[in-house]
């Protein structure tokens, strides 16, 4: 059986797991605990970061690396297409959607690192971080402030970032003839452009199915509320709710194991 090895609230193991429901390849979600995971992905794939991905002796490090892994081995469904100036655009949008969720990341966890819900899903629901929550809601808040570089001046760095990037591949959406009610990034066809540029954004609106949809009594934070009523009257932001909508078939639950 395959195995993600994932962080459940990274937008980064989202796409992971979005490329392989896509591909409809069977796999199990595993949970690792930060900052001790790299002792494991730094053994068997030589990095530092989730998600990670074990199929048969294969073990791949890094969504982008891992969209490629699965176009050479699992012919069927491509994600990128075998057209060279589409192939080029994939890849292009798919590095842009990198840096977008990294800057999306580092702004709205200014925010979130404060929500007691936000900690909840980074700890899990067992474990020895939820046995010591306390200890391990403090380590893990001042760890990632600290990795990400979390705060007001950087944070606000990232959102004029952020902006610039978002105005970009909508100008890319509407070069390829789509918008917020119809078509894909590149071509005709769904693609992985369509799904890094998604699962980076997923943070942002929240998509049903996805962990960041926040609980019912929960007010989200003015500055986000106010940033996704502005995109939601755009065509990214309708793009993006619209190819969840229609094409975010999850096989397994993002809590994972």
């Amino acid at each position: 059986m395959r195995t993600l090895y994932q962080f459940p609230l990274s937008h980064y193991c989202e796409k992971a797991r979005w490329l392989l429901d896509y591909k409809e390849l069977d796999y199990v979600a595993r949970n690792m605990i930060p900052g001790p995971h790299r002792l494991s992905t730094r053994w068997h794939a030589s990095s530092d970061t989730l998600p990670m991905l074990h199929d048969d002796n294969v073990w791949i490090a890094d969504s982008s690396e891992i969209a490629l892994y699965l176009d050479g081995v699992y012919a069927e469904k491509p994600l990128i297409s075998s057209d060279p100036k589409e192939r080029t655009s994939t890849i292009k949008l798919d590095k842009k959607a990198t840096e977008l969720g990294y800057h999306v990341r580092r702004w709205m966890f200014l925010y979130l690192l404060e929500e007691p819900h936000t900690i909840d899903i980074v700890i899990g629901e067992k474990g020895l971080m939820r046995t010591f929550r306390p200890i391990s809601a403090f380590m893990l808040k001042q760890g990632m402030r600290q990795l990400y570089k979390i705060n007001p001046e950087k944070a606000e760095q990232s959102k004029q970032k952020l902006s610039q990037l978002i105005n970009e591949i909508e100008a890319a959406l509407l070069a390829n003839g789509a918008d917020g009610k119809q078509g894909y990034l590149v071509g005709k066809t769904f693609s992985l452009a369509d799904i890094a540029v998604c699962a980076m954004a997923a943070p942002i609106f929240g998509p049903v199915g996805t962990p960041w949809v926040p609980p019912s009594h929960i007010i989200p934070p003015e500055p986000l509320a106010v940033y996704q009523a502005e995109l939601l009257a755009r065509p990214f932001g309708q793009y993006v709710t619209r190819i969840y909508a229609h094409e975010r078939k999850a096989r397994v639950d993002w809590r994972g194991q």
